[in-house]
């Protein structure tokens, strides 16, 4: 489905999609082409009245949902990179509503826990730097329970009433993460085999529409577990397919992203 074709849907429906995006890291902002492919796709979506972030890079049970106050500084998790990236704001209005609204929609017993001391890490951020650069959509980001995708797929459902809410959903990940096995880090690299064949894979799966497929990664994909030696990164998927309208019918909701970079795919689910 072209990307026009999906928005004017957005607009009739006044339904939210759900994404899932590949982050980067945060050097990536000085990186002109992910930028502009970024920044487009950001104005061609329908303005949120808030966003639920889901990063690979906070993994917390039960379900934990971080801070409120935008005043709470942002959680530079990451290393080694110059002193300028320790110092990114991110000033985003805090959604209060919006995390009550979620603790409300959990199972009767579940708790939900609250971590007013935790904001956007840069799974998070870095992204959303780009797309809605000045800051003025409420954010709100929530851990990752589990890492088992059944799991993830049904708290994804949970969640999908937000859509209708304004609420823009959004799984930061990246389509294959096996950082410790790249041995060429150039921009003009081109992608390991195990890379390039678990991405092929990935595609092939949302064109046929098979989200027990996708479920089975770990056992089924070409690649693994180069592809994703961990699979946190993988896991935000599932949470951004469960919230969509009906992950069983993919071929008529996926909008095929763009690339950004080295084996990084993005896809929006409608």
């Amino acid at each position: 489905m072209p990307r026009t074709v999906a928005a004017l849907a957005w607009i009739m429906t006044d339904r939210m999609p759900t994404i899932f995006l590949s982050h980067g890291a945060p050097p990536l902002v000085d990186d002109q082409l992910w930028v502009e492919q970024l920044t487009k796709w950001g104005q061609d979506l329908p303005k949120p009245k808030a966003i639920l972030m889901v990063s690979a890079h906070w993994e917390a049970a039960p379900v934990t949902l971080g801070a409120t106050d935008p005043h709470v500084p942002l959680t530079y998790d990451f290393g080694g990179f110059p002193e300028r990236f320790y110092h990114a704001r991110y000033d985003a209005p805090g959604a209060t509503d919006l995390a009550r609204r979620i603790a409300a929609m959990m199972p009767d017993g579940q708790t939900v826990r609250q971590d007013p001391n935790r904001r956007l890490d840069h799974g998070a951020y870095v992204p959303l730097m780009v797309m809605w650069p000045n800051a003025d959509v409420p954010v709100l980001q929530m851990s990752l329970p589990t890492m088992d995708p059944d799991a993830l797929l049904k708290l994804g459902e949970r969640l999908r009433p937000l859509r209708d809410e304004g609420v823009l959903i959004i799984g930061s990940g990246f389509t294959t993460h096996g950082l410790p096995f790249l041995t060429d880090w150039t921009a003009d690299a081109v992608a390991p085999t195990w890379s390039a064949e678990f991405d092929d894979w990935a595609r092939m799966r949302f064109d046929a529409g098979d989200v027990e497929g996708l479920l089975r990664f770990r056992r089924e994909a070409p690649g693994m577990p180069y592809a994703h030696p961990t699979v946190e990164h993988f896991a935000p998927l599932f949470v951004a397919l469960g919230a969509s309208d009906d992950p069983g019918q993919i071929p008529d909701q996926v909008v095929d992203g763009f690339w950004m970079g080295l084996a990084k795919r993005s896809v929006q689910l409608i």
